[in-house]
């Protein structure tokens, strides 16, 4: 049986992550703790809205009501990235080199590791953000579909329409498809090469969480009693499949799905607290953790596939141990 280390903080978890070997979890009032020989705070934004884990850099992205970017490395050192003034920062990410990017209403900013930042203007206002995994791109989830920039280039940016409000935006890690998280209870993608839509509709609920599977062959998501996960592995993606749903529960819905770092496995978390791992294959589940207080929020996997670090809504954060 998988043994939980909790780790019981007040207020929303915003992000669970692991920063070297090191478990850190944001909060929304800006504080990071982490479980370094014992329980350490240090303090990012006044007021978290926004959190995004740079894997490449090790690091997490910060932004929040208090108009500043920060990184926060192993340790819980928090350094300010940039600011936007008085403007509250609803999103970020993190791509190549280096490169962070920001949105504050309609405008989303890149800001290069050189510290040099560009600006970018939309007619209503930035939803989502998200880098694509190959050369300097980035994607914006907004009202009526999403924008591609090219940042590094004065190219015109690409426009990908679809009726509706864009919540949230994720590349494919082959960087072959776009998917938006919909204000109605839906995802839509796009095949990039050709513009192709993917409808992905039928959620009870709104979809808040997607993972990508080690290879991108599936997409998780949350918004219903189970995980629906996406086939993405044949050249239309997900068209005229049906998805796996894993892990369902009469009674609970999931609310947050992390994607194990190298085999088809996906840990959920539920609107109740209960962590489940469950395989693709066939669909056998392993309860990770029993339900707690608060609808977990967000989970990740360490380097060594052993633990999963959780948060919830209501502050009920840990470290599972799967090899226990």
């Amino acid at each position: 049986m998988p043994t939980v280390a909790p780790l019981d903080l007040q207020g929303h978890c915003i992000a669970a992550v692991f920063l070297g070997d090191v478990p850190h979890f944001a909060l929304a009032d800006g504080t990071i703790h982490r479980l370094d020989h014992g329980h350490k705070t240090a303090q990012a934004n006044d007021g978290l809205l926004a959190a995004f884990h740079d894997a490449a850099n090790d690091r997490l992205i910060t932004g929040g009501e208090d108009g500043k970017i920060f990184s926060v490395s192993a340790g819980g050192n928090a350094a300010e990235l940039a600011s936007a003034g008085k403007k509250w920062i609803t999103s970020v990410a993190a791509g190549p080199q280096g490169a962070v990017a920001y949105a504050s209403g309609k405008i989303a900013f890149v800001r290069f590791a050189d510290g040099k930042t560009k600006e970018f203007m939309h007619p209503r206002s930035v939803e989502g953000l998200a880098f694509s995994p190959k050369g300097m791109r980035f994607g914006v989830a907004r009202y009526n579909g999403a924008t591609l920039h090219f940042p590094a280039a004065d190219g015109k940016p690409v426009e990908l329409e679809w009726a509706g409000a864009h919540t949230g935006i994720t590349f494919s890690p082959d960087g072959a498809f776009l998917v938006t998280t919909m204000q109605e209870n839906a995802l839509h993608g796009w095949k990039l090469a050709d513009g192709k839509h993917m409808r992905m509709s039928g959620y009870p609920g709104k979809v808040k969480s997607l993972s990508w599977s080690a290879k991108g062959k599936w997409l998780a998501s949350s918004g219903a009693p189970a995980a629906i996960v996406w086939p993405f592995s044949g050249k239309d993606g997900p068209m005229g499949k049906a998805p796996l749903e894993l892990g369902t529960r009469g009674n609970a819905m999931v609310t947050s799905v992390a994607c194990h770092p190298s085999q088809d496995v996906v840990a959920i978390g539920y609107d109740d607290g209960m962590v489940m791992a469950v395989r693709f294959a066939d669909a056998k589940e392993v309860l990770l953790r029993r339900p707690g207080k608060g609808a977990i929020t967000s989970m990740m996997w360490d380097r060594e596939e052993r633990r999963v670090a959780f948060g919830s809504a209501a502050g009920d954060c840990g470290v599972i141990d799967i090899s226990a």
